[in-house]
Parts: structure tokens; sequence; C-alpha cells
């Protein structure tokens, strides 16, 4: 078995047979990131299209505007986006709610794959999303419908699993996660 090549020989080599070599996009405090333009389902488009316009790189919104944000995107078809707001209020989130975040965010993501054609993604993604949420049934913060949100990602799981991803119309992929205000 032969040894990777050390670092940068790969591009090296690469530059010498011609191949265009790019590096990774990064943000300013050098972590990676993807600055490709993306489609309303989060799929990277070419470098040169318009696609979504990006969220803010900044701190977690507070959970109420989150909360408010996350629930138009899903309204509107645009899961993935949703998902990002989710994720961002999971990684700021207090330890005691970090789990209730994660699980809304992997539900967001279940319905991106529902909306991308990937029903085992999506079974898969809404089950463990609706195990997370379910552990907040008995005492929802800020007014969520961990209940109903739980028993709806376990009820689209089991329709897709059961009949494919014809029994996920747009109008199925639509989650309301909490309470009529």
């Amino acid at each position: 078995m032969r040894a990777p090549p050390p670092d940068g020989e790969r591009q090296k080599r690469a530059a010498q047979n011609g191949a265009a070599t790019r590096t990774r996009d990064r943000d300013a405090k050098g972590r990676p990131r993807n600055a490709r333009p993306r489609d309303e389902l989060g799929r990277p488009l070419r470098r040169d299209a318009s696609g979504e316009p990006p969220l803010p790189d900044s701190p977690a919104l507070p959970p109420d505007a989150a909360l408010d944000l996350a629930q138009e995107l899903i309204d509107s078809g645009r899961a993935f986006r949703a998902h990002e707001v989710l994720e961002a209020s999971w990684k700021a989130a207090p330890t005691h709610e970090r789990e209730l975040w994660k699980g809304l965010a992997q539900i967001a993501v279940g319905l991106t794959h529902a909306q991308r054609g990937n029903g085992p993604g999506a079974v898969a993604l809404l089950r463990r999303g609706g195990r997370r949420v379910a552990g907040y049934a008995q005492s929802p913060p800020y007014g969520i419908s961990a209940g109903a949100v739980a028993r709806y990602a376990t009820e689209l799981a089991d329709r897709i699993e059961r009949d494919g991803l014809a029994a996920a119309s747009p109008a199925t992929l639509r989650v309301s996660l909490r309470a009529a205000r």
C-alpha cells in the first residue's frame, strides 16, 4: 500500500497535470466555509450562479426570533435554510435545551431530504429528530409544540417508509413548530 502524498504534493501534481487548483473557501477566522451559492433546497450551485441570499454569519437569534424565522422558512418550502437557523440556536443553547434544538434542526434536515428526493435520509433524520424533540413534550420551552412536532416527524417518516416519497407532497412537508399564537 502506498503512503499518501505529503501535504501540498497532490495540488502540485494536479497543477503540473493541467488541473485547475482552488484553495478552500475560508471565513475570516480561517475556518472552512463553502462560499458557493445554494438553491432553495440547499444544494450548491456553480460559483457564478445566483442563488438564495446567504444567512448572516452572526450569533444565533434569540429563541423566539429563531423559531419565527425557521417557521417562515419551513412554510415557504425552504427547510434547508430553517435547519441553518435551528442549528445556530442548538449550538448557542444552554445545555438543558440543546437536544431540543438539535432535534428541531434534524427534523428540518429530514424535510430537506424529502424535498430533494432522498427517502432513506428523510426517514432517518425525521425519526432521530422526532425522538430528541419528544423528550421535551412534558414541558417544552418557548411555546414549542414538542409533542405535536415529534408525532408529525414520526408519522411522516412512517408514511415515507411505507408509501415512498410520493406520499410526501409539498403540503405535507410543513410542520408547525409552535401552537398558534
